[in-house]
């Protein structure tokens, strides 16, 4: 295996932060991408003691040239880019129709389009090479209301991700494309998001430290695994998707809203980081450490999934037969 340089997006704070860290710590010489330069400079910082090498640049994610430019950077200073890792994201939460347009272009681009470029980015030069690993990240759980860009966004890097494995397999290529089923999880994200919901935001579900998140991110990387799955959260949701998707979407219009928002109202005056970044210093975690899990969830691999979903699927359609042979029943007599 060759030595490992890693390429980070969104690594000022965040997931992209903790898995700077964990990269770091498994001996990864790390590139550093992000909007803010205080902050990768801080992330940098923290992988000082590590004694490992690491570079920070200043670079948009919707901007290709300017990652472009970045991955040149990167090995003509650190050497070939081994794996890269998609972790920028911007989000709008709030009812559909009063999100501007502006707004509904800029969530897109940031966390679609952000890991489409980064994948090309990365793709372009391993292809040179034959082998190397690229990681994007989707949601675990059902698409949310409130989060619909997000939601949306999310589904594309999934199909995505889908789309270009074929390819990578026509062209022989020794690359590995790895998508990462996350919670949610425990970041700043939930303070800087743009929000016209007038409540504070708080994660849906349970929430896990950014350090699980980076953990798993590792493990499909040096795993090699194409799907990886943290926890089980939302795997029932989405049987009962399948088989009873109206009332799921009852229980999400009522259910959903009161996991998303807390009672007090958001402050009119809160900085988002849609368009520009929060100023300040942020770093891996948000603000509900005293709501996070620290210890790892199970991981579901591809196999894990597949047996996992079809049991459901098998009990839910045995569960349902039932009721409706007992309906039936009811009816005769």
């Amino acid at each position: 295996m060759p030595h490992q340089i890693a390429v980070i997006t969104g690594a000022g704070a965040g997931i992209g932060r903790a898995t700077a860290r964990t990269l770091a710590r498994a001996g990864c010489d790390v590139a550093l991408i992000g909007r803010d330069a205080a902050r990768l400079q801080d992330t940098a910082a923290e992988l000082a003691e590590l004694h490992i090498r690491t570079l920070t640049i200043a670079a948009d994610v919707t901007d290709a040239e300017a990652l472009e430019r970045a991955a040149d950077r990167i090995e003509d200073t650190l050497g070939p880019i081994t794996l890269w890792v998609n972790c920028a994201g911007a989000g709008v939460s709030g009812q559909f129709v009063e999100l501007a347009p502006e707004e509904i272009r800029r969530a897109t681009d940031v966390t679609y389009l952000g890991t489409v470029f980064g994948t090309r980015t990365a793709l372009i030069r391993m292809r040179r090479r034959g082998y190397g690993t690229i990681v994007n990240l989707d949601a675990l759980s059902l698409p949310l209301p409130l989060r619909s860009i997000e939601s949306g966004a999310r589904a594309a890097i999934r199909a995505f991700t889908e789309s270009l494995r074929p390819e990578i397999l026509h062209d022989g290529d020794r690359i590995q494309l790895s998508l990462v089923s996350l919670p949610a999880i425990n970041t700043p994200r939930f303070v800087w998001t743009r929000n016209h919901t007038g409540k504070r935001l708080r994660p849906a579900g349970p929430v896990f430290e950014p350090e699980i998140a980076a953990e798993a991110i590792s493990r499909a990387a040096f795993g090699r695994h194409r799907d990886l799955r943290v926890g089980l959260s939302g795997v029932g949701q989405r049987v009962a998707a399948l088989l009873a998707p109206s009332l799921l979407d009852r229980r999400q219009a009522v259910h959903a809203y009161r996991q998303q928002l807390e009672k007090h109202p958001a402050d009119d005056d809160t900085p988002d980081n849609l368009f520009t970044p929060v100023a300040g210093a942020h770093a891996a975690h948000g603000p509900f450490d005293h709501l996070s899990r620290r210890r790892m969830p199970l991981l579901l691999t591809t196999t894990l999934q597949t047996i996992l979903a079809g049991t459901a699927l098998a009990v839910g359609a045995a569960a349902l037969l039932a009721t409706l042979r007992r309906g039936a029943a009811d009816r005769r007599g």
